[in-house]
């Protein structure tokens, strides 16, 4: 007999089945399990991206919408151009990262070799333009300006060019109508990156790795509106790319159509005769420095007075914004970001800020009836004012007697307010003041005219200005106070003097900071936009507007509109009486005052014009010119650094452009016909379904066209030379130059 089962197997054998088969059992059960994890629980999530491994998106870019002025015509659009494009991402899967390919396409668009490896480099902190500051998945454009014949050399040679394409593409254009820039209203465009990718793909606007992004000006504070949204394709492809089916496809939605308050023709207007003012300037001989002013920056606003919107705004030094459209050059972009050329990327008329000079008087007027003095008491306008052991010089040492404050500002003299801001200043406690808020009217009415913030103007990067109040002086003080003491010295030049002087008491108010101010001196600053929006307020009863370029958003189709209704930010704090007394004394500067000998012949009782003109002293620079004037439609003002007097430097400037407006010869005649803009432009362009726009077109140069017909002269034609700018006799004392005129002291 044997010990072996019947079945025939061991023990250890059917150990080992048992085994084998739990094993089996665990194997199927956990693949089991997987198949159900798989197929029921996670199958969908991994259809969808089975799916997608699957379909292929081709992207179409949005026509981004155009930018037109009041009237419809283009200030920028696009145009149809043969771009050449580069893939980083193919040129990185060859050997020699794509050098070849790109030297062969340097000799077919004429280009250097390394001009082309520039183009397609990435920006970083130690990459100098030009470079791609996009996406690096998304093609790169080497040049947008290729010919057809260079175009085609690539396509029928793409073996050759691998990674490199030639299609032709929508691209930005600023047109420059009638010779008209606008370029820092403009502002430009350039590629988005994909940090902002990231920071709006979970945001109604999301932006595709095609798109280009306003960078500044109207391209940036209304980009989500002309951008539009691009078009994309899904196609099904097999495992070796070839298209099997359509998935779905999203057509491109082309931007809306921004219409501005700008008109191109006063657009051009003022940005020729703020140059030619500014060249002007540089003839003139300073008394004060010894040598020729230097006007080395500018603006100019031109503003409608009931509704805050932009008729003109130009700023200079100036560029050409189609610099950037294709990528910019390394040579164009030193130029535009060098201290050399003086920043022209800078709107000045939003960003620069300067001191104001005598046309902040308007605003200490006010204060000063606000404290209680009458506007048609008598002040004594002395030849000078004394504080302390310093003497406060006015204007050339000229005395008018007592006058009441409409005829100070005729005359802008200075002492008159010098004793008024010096009286409240002694009211308040003079350097240490009573218990209590002091009253401080002079810099309540500053804030009360908006000043010291923005305007909330809809354009980019607008600057505040300064009121220099005792909450600005302490946290000044603070910041700047070891600096102070450890430069400044009680004997030492004019400088550390100051110095000393501001380390021991820099954030008290003294009696010569109140009375600078006053002037409009000192530390304040302010901005052109600030002022025209301050006068404009004045003419229109005391609303102060949000200035505003935009007017209205319009569809490619012209089928929704959507107006930007004036908004305000607040009232002058002046009664109606104060108002009409200022009204009646601004109008006597342009009639009589300081103003009057610009204002010649100017028609007055059919056109009341009103004017107040401003010399603004610098430390360490030349005195900058400010000249605020307004009618009952417009307010202009103009500045220029470095430029002269007021009336001076900015005055014929101005004056000019109200002759174009209105359509004003030399001999103050008025004829409709040449008026450019006699009225404000009310009504909106017209857009048809098909994306045409119904606008007048500009021909010629309106700024040369409009000299010669205020002289009676034919107008010029492309090879006649422009009439020149009128410049009457001199002899207003705001022309004659102070001699050995030092900076005011603060006591």
């Amino acid at each position: 007999m044997t010990n072996i089962p019947e079945t025939g197997r061991t023990p250890r054998v059917q150990i080992r089945l048992v085994v084998i088969q739990i094993l089996v059992l665990s194997l199927l059960g956990t693949l089991g399990g997987r198949l159900w994890y798989l197929q029921i629980r996670e199958g969908d999530e991994y259809a969808k991206e089975a799916s997608g491994n699957h379909v292929q998106q081709v992207v179409q870019p949005a026509v981004r919408g155009s930018i037109l002025d009041a009237r419809g015509v283009a200030l920028a659009d696009n145009e149809t151009r043969l771009v050449v494009s580069a893939s980083r991402t193919e040129l990185l899967k060859m050997k020699d990262d794509g050098k070849a390919v790109l030297t062969k396409l340097a000799s077919v668009l004429g280009m250097k070799p390394k001009e082309v490896m520039d183009k397609v480099r990435l920006c970083d902190a130690k990459t100098p333009q030009p470079c791609w500051n996009g996406s690096p998945y998304q093609p790169i454009p080497v040049t947008d300006e290729a010919t057809p014949r260079q175009a085609l050399q690539i396509r029928e040679r793409s073996e050759d060019f691998p990674g490199i394409t030639a299609e032709p593409q929508a691209v930005r254009r600023y047109t420059s109508p009638g010779e008209a820039n606008t370029a820092q209203v403009l502002g430009y465009l350039s590629p988005v990156t994909d940090e902002e990718i990231t920071k709006a793909q979970d945001t109604d606007s999301p932006y595709l790795r095609s798109d280009q992004v306003g960078r500044s000006g109207l391209e940036r504070a209304y980009d989500k509106e002309l951008r539009g949204k691009a078009g994309v394709t899904r196609y099904e492809v097999d495992n070796l790319g070839r298209v099997i089916g359509q998935a779905e496809a999203d057509a491109a939605q082309p931007g809306d159509n921004l219409v501005t308050s700008i008109d191109a023709r006063v657009q051009r207007v003022a940005e020729y005769e703020l140059n030619e003012a500014m060249k002007k300037a540089r003839d003139v001989f300073d008394d004060n420095t010894g040598e020729n002013y230097k006007a080395d920056s500018g603006a100019v606003v031109v503003m409608e007075n009931k509704t805050g919107r932009v008729v003109s705004m130009a700023s200079n030094p100036s560029y050409d914004p189609n610099a950037w459209v294709g990528g910019i050059s390394a040579k164009d972009y030193t130029r535009l970001t060098g201290k050399a050329s003086n920043y022209p990327l800078l709107n000045r008329a939003i960003q620069g800020q300067a001191a104001p000079g005598s046309i902040f008087k308007v605003v200490s007027t006010a204060a000063a009836v606000e404290a209680g003095y009458p506007f048609d008491g008598n002040y004594d306008c002395s030849s000078s004012y004394s504080v302390g052991g310093q003497v406060f010089k006015n204007f050339e040492s000229q005395s008018y007697g007592p006058i009441d404050l409409g005829r100070a500002l005729e005359v802008s003299c200075d002492t008159v307010f010098y004793g008024l801001a010096h009286s409240e200043w002694k009211k308040d406690g003079g350097i240490n003041p009573k218990k209590g808020e002091p009253k401080d009217y002079f810099f309540k009415a500053a804030h009360q005219f908006g000043l010291g913030k923005e305007t909330g103007i809809d354009l980019p990067n607008e600057v505040t200005g300064r009121v220099p109040d005792r909450q600005w002086k302490q946290s000044y003080w603070e910041a700047n106070k070891d600096a102070w003491c450890k430069t400044g010295k009680k004997n030492g030049s004019y400088v550390e003097k100051i110095s000393y002087e501001n380390c021991l008491e820099g954030n008290k108010m003294r009696a010569g900071d109140e009375i600078n101010y006053s002037i409009g001196q000192g530390d304040t600053l302010v901005t052109p936009i600030q002022m025209a929006t301050i006068y404009a307020a004045i003419s229109n009863g005391g609303t102060l507007y949000d200035p505003t370029v935009g007017k209205a958003i319009i569809s490619a189709d012209g089928k929704t509109i959507s107006p930007i209704k004036p908004s305000s930010h607040g009232k002058l704090p002046v009664s109606r009486k104060t108002l009409a007394e200022m009204n009646e004394a601004l109008a006597g500067v342009a009639t009589r005052g300081t103003a009057a000998w610009r204002f010649g012949g100017w028609p007055q009782d059919k056109i009341p014009m009103h004017a107040k003109t401003g010399t603004a002293e610098v430390y360490g620079k030349q005195t900058t010119s400010w000249f605020a004037t307004y009618t009952k439609d417009y307010t202009v003002v103009m500045t220029i650094s470095q430029g002269g007097t007021g009336s001076g430097a900015s005055g014929p400037a101005v004056r000019n452009i109200y002759d174009a407006l209105y359509g004003v010869s030399d001999d103050g005649e008025i004829n409709p016909k040449n008026a450019l803009l006699p009225t404000p432009q009310k009504s909106l362009p017209k857009i048809k379904t098909d994306g045409s726009i119904t606008a007048p077109k500009v021909k010629g140069d309106p700024a040369k066209e409009q000299q010669a017909s205020q002289k009676g002269e034919a107008e010029p034609d492309a090879t006649q030379q422009a009439a020149t700018v009128r410049t009457p006799a001199t002899g207003n004392r705001d022309t004659r130059r102070r001699h050995r005129r030092r900076r005011r002291r603060r006591t």
